[in-house]
């Protein structure tokens, strides 16, 4: 079964486990939405299997409200704040710590988080040393004061109203380091297959600047 479970600070959480069927290039933490362990996240996980990687993702939110998983609407956007303020970064960083412990002793280990996944994401680099890759991470401006501990690669939409280009260039400015790329005709959301807001020829071409990236940092 790919679902498996996790232990961490604060309690065990579950995780949607995918392994690849030939000698592991490394392992990649999938950090979720505000949504939950959806069908998409765990898709991210799977592809990633395909790819050559053993790949996990953590329920977050199961520390404060197990097996939520929340749709892509109003209802589901609202919900999916409210819990994401009352688990907070750090009970999230529990998560992340978990699969973490959870594969280190055998893999290099790598994070690849989505729109909140992605501020997540930066302080598992941040906080935890992890290589990092960001898709549309809207809640990162705030954090920008915490310093890279790893290499990090992020990807925005150019038509994202969430992340006007002012919030783009502190980005920047604040990570020289990074590897920062902006796509055209891509708003939030350009990566989740199913969903209107997805732009495949984006979405295909972040993915792989996203395996180079972790060919290169996971070797």
């Amino acid at each position: 079964m790919p679902s498996i479970s996790l232990n961490t600070r604060h309690g065990r959480i579950s995780a949607w486990l995918s392994r690849p069927h030939v000698t592991p290039k490394g392992a990649v933490i999938v950090i979720q939405e505000i949504f939950g362990l959806t069908p998409f996240v765990r898709g991210v996980a799977d592809r990633f299997a395909n790819y050559g990687y053993v790949a996990i993702a953590p329920s977050l939110f199961d520390l404060v409200h197990p097996g939520t998983v929340l749709d892509h609407d109003e209802a589901g956007i609202a919900r999916g704040r409210e819990i994401r303020e009352e688990l907070g970064f750090n009970g999230a960083l529990d998560g992340v710590r978990g699969a973490f412990d959870f594969l280190e002793a055998e893999h290099k280990v790598a994070t690849v988080g989505f729109c909140w996944g992605a501020s997540v994401g930066f302080l598992a680099n941040t906080r935890m040393g992890l290589p990092s890759v960001g898709y549309y991470g809207a809640q990162t401006v705030p954090l920008l004061k915490e310093r890279p501990k790893a290499p990090m690669m992020l990807h925005f939409g150019e038509n994202d109203a969430s992340i006007p280009p002012e919030d783009v260039a502190a980005h920047r400015e604040a990570l020289p380091a990074a590897e920062i790329h902006v796509w055209p005709d891509a708003g939030h959301g350009f990566a989740r297959e199913g969903h209107p807001d997805h732009r495949p020829e984006a979405a295909s071409q972040a993915m792989s600047r996203t395996l180079t990236f972790l060919q290169k940092n996971l070797r």
